[in-house]
């Protein structure tokens, strides 16, 4: 079995792969002072709540955009399950060309979401991931990575407001009935939902223009349900990543 872990700004995503199924998946807060053992226990915990014995994972995939914590779990991996993490990092096989000006500076867990989306949608594809940061990664017809667009998460916008502010509250971020708000809650909430829905239909379709064509579009990461029902997104897959971390693990070990 493989373990695929991606390490995200807010949230960690663990998956366990047997053979090509996603068998489990876990999120944890991510937590940059945690030890390799505290990491390595509450693995240990999820996994006996499974009933999926250590022995069986052996192989792991990591992608991380918190760089302290890769030596952290690599160590986790080691001393745990003993084994040591492929990292996706500059110079991993991906299957998709990458033409930016600097690869280096394209983010982890965009690559790993790249490859799921090529491979589960074809080509052209745009992958909005809607986390800490709300990410557009852009797919041509010919199947390159093009680059992409970002911008502050609906969250960060939302936590913004309320510390910058003395009289409005920090409210769940969910759909309003309507977009007139009756009180302050929902006026927040139908400005947050309304405004990002806006944002990610005027980005899609400045995106297509600049395509030249119709692409598919895939909806990732923690806020993707807020756009479940958007007609401009086809596909939402809250575990692209860890397919993605799964698929560059198949393509490098077949390269070995």
């Amino acid at each position: 079995m493989l373990l695929a872990i991606d390490i995200g700004n807010t949230s960690i995503k663990l998956g366990i792969f047997d053979d090509d199924k996603l068998k489990a998946t876990w999120r944890l807060n991510t937590e940059v002072d945690r030890s390799a053992d505290e990491y390595g226990i509450l693995l240990l915990v999820l996994l006996q709540r499974q009933k999926l014995p250590t022995s069986k994972i052996t192989e792991v995939a990591l992608c991380s955009v918190v760089p302290p914590l890769v030596a952290i779990f690599q160590e986790m991996c080691q001393k745990y399950l003993g084994t040591s993490p492929l990292v996706i990092e500059t110079g991993i096989k991906t299957g998709v060309r990458i033409c930016v000006d600097n690869p280096r500076e394209l983010g982890p867990d965009r690559v790993v979401n790249t490859v799921a989306a090529h491979y589960l949608c074809g080509k052209p594809v745009i992958i909005v991931d809607l986390g800490t940061a709300i990410t557009f990664d852009i797919v041509s017809k010919e199947g390159n990575y093009l680059g992409g667009v970002i911008g502050p998460g609906i969250n960060i916008a939302s936590e913004a407001l309320f510390a910058h502010t003395a009289m409005l509250p920090r409210v769940e971020l969910t759909r309003p009935k309507q977009v007139i708000g009756s009180n302050s809650v929902s006026a927040i909430q139908s400005g947050m939902f309304f405004g990002y829905i806006g944002f990610i239909k005027n980005i899609l379709q400045h995106i297509e223009e600049e395509l030249g064509c119709k692409a598919k579009v895939i909806a990732t990461g923690g806020h993707a349900y807020l756009v479940k029902e958007m007609p401009q997104i086809e596909i939402v897959n809250p575990h692209l990543s860890l397919i993605g971390l799964f698929l560059i693990y198949k393509m490098n070990k077949a390269k070995d």
